[in-house]
C-alpha cells in the first residue's frame, strides 16, 4: 500500500506592536500587510506606557477602546498587552518568524532591544508602506491647529 503524503503549509508567527492610538489608516494597512504573512499577533502597548513614552495628553483613545478597535479585525488572532516600554520578553519568548513595524520606521528607528532579540534568532523584520500625512501625531496637529 503506498502512502499518501501532503505537503502542511506551516503558517508563520508575526508580530506587530505599537500604541494603535487614534486607529487610522496607516495602521489597518500595518496590521494588513503583516496578516499577509501568517498568524498575526497585535503587541498593544498599555495606557501607562503610552503615558510614560508620549506625555500626559496621551493616549487619545484608552486602552480597552484600543483594544475592541484592533479586535474587530478578523486577520488578528491574539492580542497582547504590553506593560513594559517594550515587547522584548514576548518577543524572545514567542520567537515570532516575522516582526512588522509600520512605514514610518527603519532598522534605525525601531526599539534596538526588540531588533536585536528578533535577530537573535534569526527571526524576519519587515516594514509596511508608509502612506503620508497618515500618523497619530499629525491627525492631533490638525485637530489641535483647527481648533485654534
Amino acid at each position: 500500500m503506498d502512502a499518501e503524503f501532503r505537503r502542511i503549509e506551516m503558517r508563520k508567527r508575526v508580530f506587530a506592536c505599537g500604541c494603535y492610538d487614534l486607529f487610522h489608516v496607516g495602521h489597518l494597512e500595518t496590521l494588513n500587510y503583516a496578516a499577509s504573512f501568517g498568524d498575526l499577533t497585535v503587541g498593544l502597548s498599555s495606557d501607562e506606557v503610552i503615558k510614560k513614552a508620549k506625555g500626559s495628553d496621551r493616549p487619545i483613545i484608552i486602552q480597552e477602546d484600543r483594544l475592541k478597535i484592533i479586535a474587530s479585525y478578523n486577520f488578528v488572532k491574539k492580542i497582547i498587552i504590553g506593560t513594559k516600554k517594550n515587547f522584548v520578553d514576548f518577543i524572545m519568548q514567542e520567537k515570532p518568524d516575522i516582526y512588522v513595524k509600520g512605514g514610518d520606521y527603519n532598522l534605525d528607528t525601531i526599539d534596538q532591544d526588540e531588533r536585536r532579540a528578533v535577530e537573535s534568532y534569526g527571526g524576519e523584520i519587515k516594514f509596511a508602506k508608509f502612506i503620508e500625512g497618515k500618523s497619530t501625531t499629525k491627525i492631533k496637529d490638525k485637530i489641535k491647529y483647527e481648533n485654534e
